[in-house]
């Protein structure tokens, strides 16, 4: 699993009630709904992070 770095996010207050709103919808904590929407944005410009195979690990051994 990926290491989570903490930061403060400013957001206009009527978009971050639509994101709780949407979060509570999709029984996702607010939090994780904003990582969703930044992932699907990242996948949707082909910029997502590339993820590490087991076999990478493997061979570090």
């Amino acid at each position: 699993m990926s290491k989570k770095k903490a930061f403060a996010l400013r957001i206009n207050e009527e978009m971050l009630k639509a994101i709780e709103k949407w979060a509570s919808d999709e029984f996702r904590s607010t939090n994780g709904q904003i990582e969703w929407m930044l992932m699907q944005s990242l996948k949707n410009h082909n910029r997502a992070p590339k993820k590490k195979t087991d076999s990478n690990e493997e061979s570090d051994t």
